[in-house]
């Protein structure tokens, strides 16, 4: 009877509020250090190769670490994982902090900080997915995720802008109130209370072999790994956000405030969608709507390369990520709906490595082309692409192409690809 009690659910009203505060406030700490790096970088070495760099060495660390952060999520509290993770963060935006005090004038010491950063956000990823399912009710749960994609969407407005604005005061001033914002989380998530699965050690299959479950379990499953796939080559073609400092600096001429709101225009689009969405959700052909709205996203990017005019620019961004936070919404609730509880954390650890791989090594690769072809030919190339893969992945994902609700996911999931 108390293993029982122990184990029942504990839904509280007030920890969906507190989680989606503690996103809301790692999100804007990371965006805010992400702007402050971005510039700080180019204004040191003053190349595309270099920006290319910072997304590089954020994503070895996190391609190492994402899968067996995932087993670890399903073995352990996701709980205690996201907090390690969010003070690691903490230590990585305080190493920052002492370098800005530091006046540095090489880039490496900044590079040596976002391995670290890397390694905390190869856990963060698997543990913020695996949590949100333990504090809500099962037929609660696609509202509570659209409600997370709104937030975190806000704090993408907001966090880009003000880490343009405080940097203009001064890279210790933006790096320390990172530090802040992570403890701040962090202190948050300890608070959390929600379901508590009790795990029997003896039922566990070694550590690289429940990796391997996770892996099968999307690979098995085509509707899945053709939404997740998507995404990533989609955003790892077309992803110019990581050379804006070169857009606002070299092109448009707006300066770090200026970088801050080019970096806040996407999301300002994504939470008007996220925002209607968590009142109308997506219900009738949400495969078409998905390549739909990967499709627009490649245009904008196209837009975006080619235009010189900062309002142009503007709105270019804002049309991009109101498309792909589309794609965002029927990704997530895809592979919520039909991840049972026991492999949420792999499965997620799993998406985390795809969505962490197409941002990273987007960063990497737009920053490689641009130095080989310029700045514009390599967004304009990269928006190109991504309308090719949407041609391919129609052809190679057809359950994807055809889906029509979520309800269908379980059945349209089981189908071997």
């Amino acid at each position: 009877m108390r293993a029982r009690a122990a184990s029942a659910p504990v839904y509280r009203d007030r920890d969906l509020p507190v989680y989606l505060c503690t996103r809301f406030a790692s999100n804007v700490a990371s965006l805010v250090q992400s702007v402050s790096i971005g510039w700080q970088v180019y204004e040191l070495a003053r190349t595309p190769l270099a920006l290319g760099v910072v997304g590089l060495v954020g994503f070895v660390p996190m391609f190492a670490l994402t899968l067996p952060a995932g087993e670890m999520a399903d073995r352990f509290d996701p709980r205690r994982l996201l907090v390690v993770s969010l003070l690691l963060q903490a230590v990585c935006a305080g190493l920052l902090f002492a370098l800005a005090l530091g006046h540095i004038a090489h880039v490496a010491p900044l590079y040596v900080a976002l391995v670290l950063s890397g390694c905390a956000r190869g856990f963060s990823g698997p543990a913020t997915r695996a949590v949100l399912p333990l504090l809500q009710p099962p037929a609660q749960l696609p509202r509570a995720i659209a409600w997370g994609s709104s937030v975190a969407q806000i704090a993408t407005i907001s966090g880009p802008a003000l880490g343009g604005f405080i940097y203009a005061l001064g890279p210790a001033q933006a790096y320390g109130s990172c530090v802040i914002a992570f403890l701040i989380a962090a202190a948050g998530v300890l608070s959390l209370a929600g379901r508590r699965m009790p795990i029997d050690p003896t039922q566990l299959a070694g550590r690289l072999e429940r990796v391997r479950e996770g892996v099968h379990f999307v690979r098995s499953r085509p509707v899945i790994l053709g939404a997740i796939s998507l995404d990533l080559f989609a955003v790892l073609l077309g992803g110019a956000t990581a050379l804006l400092p070169i857009y606002a600096r070299d092109i448009l001429h707006v300066g770090p405030g200026g970088l801050g709101l080019l970096r806040s225009a996407p999301a300002i689009g994504a939470t008007c969608v996220a925002l209607y969405l968590t009142r109308h959700p997506i219900e009738r052909r949400i495969g078409a709507r998905m390549f739909a709205a990967v499709a627009v996203f490649g245009v904008a990017t196209v837009v975006f390369g080619l235009s010189r005019s900062v309002v142009l620019s503007l709105g270019a961004l804002i049309v991009l990520g109101a498309s792909d936070q589309i794609s965002v919404y029927v990704r997530t609730a895809l592979v919520q709906m039909a991840t049972p509880d026991a492999m949420r954390g792999r499965v997620s650890a799993v998406s985390t490595l795809f969505i962490g791989a197409s941002n990273e090594l987007g960063e990497f690769e737009s920053g490689i082309t641009a130095a080989l072809l310029g700045t514009v030919p390599a967004v304009v190339l990269g928006g190109v692409g991504t309308l090719v893969v949407i041609a391919l992945w129609m052809r190679l994902f057809p359950p994807l192409r055809s889906l029509d609700r979520l309800s269908e996911v379980t059945g349209a999931a089981t189908a071997p690809g």
